[in-house]
This record gives structure tokens, sequence and C-alpha cells, in this order.
């Protein structure tokens, strides 16, 4: 059974930094890309940024563009999102995911393309 768990959420400042990590366990953590969602109140829940099995890919969407960075240490089976410059607008639960497609040669933003989700970890944002 494949077990993702979020941690780093919390209350912050608009401006300051947040570092969310995700321990996966129960599949090969190694081969397959991982992927952060998020979703806020009322809104559908979207893709924030991906990394590749391997770690050479990475792939951010528009609104975290240089803001947000994701990375990975396979020896920990852990996937991370380092935020900076926390926007109000930033303020969601956070959602690790595992690609369902082992060896993917780039990153999938589409969730559709994940199988696996952790529990969440809420991030507040306060102007």
């Amino acid at each position: 059974q494949v077990q993702l768990v979020e941690s780093g959420g919390g209350l912050v400042q608009a401006g300051a930094s947040l570092r969310l990590s995700c321990a996966a366990s129960g599949r090969t953590f190694s081969v397959y890309g991982m992927g952060w969602f998020r979703q806020a109140p009322g809104k559908e829940r979207e893709f924030v940024a991906g990394i590749s099995w391997k770690g050479g890919i990475t792939y951010d969407a528009d609104s975290v563009k240089g803001r947000f960075t994701i990375s990975r240490d396979n020896a920990k089976s852990t996937v991370y999102l380092q935020m900076n410059s926390l926007k109000p607008e930033d303020t969601a639960v956070y959602y690790c995911a595992v690609d369902k497609m082992p060896w993917r040669s780039g990153v999938n933003p589409n969730l559709h393309e994940y199988d696996y989700w952790g529990q969440g970890t809420q991030v507040t944002v306060s102007s």
C-alpha cells in the first residue's frame, strides 16, 4: 500500500517562506515522478510543480514560477517544495502525489495522471 505523508504547512505572513515535505512508502519511489498540487476553498485542485523520476526535469505552474522549487531525495523517498515570497493567493491545502507511470520521461501536470495522494497540508498566508 502506497502512503504519502505531507508536512511543513502552517500560517505565515506574506513574503515568508515554507518548506513542504512529502515522505513516500510502499512503492519504488525512485522510478516515479512526483507532483505537488493545491486546492483553495471553492476552487479546483491545480498543479503547482512536478519533478521527473530522476529529478533532472522539473516543471512549475506559471503562478509559482521563480518562487517555488521542487526537489527530491530518492535515498529518503521524499519530495520537497520550497516556497518563497509567499502571497495570500498561495493559501490552500497542498497535496503531493505519485505519477502512475514509472520512468516517465518528463513531467505531466494533469492530476489524472497521478494515482496516489497524500492527505494534504494546510498553508495559510496572511496579508
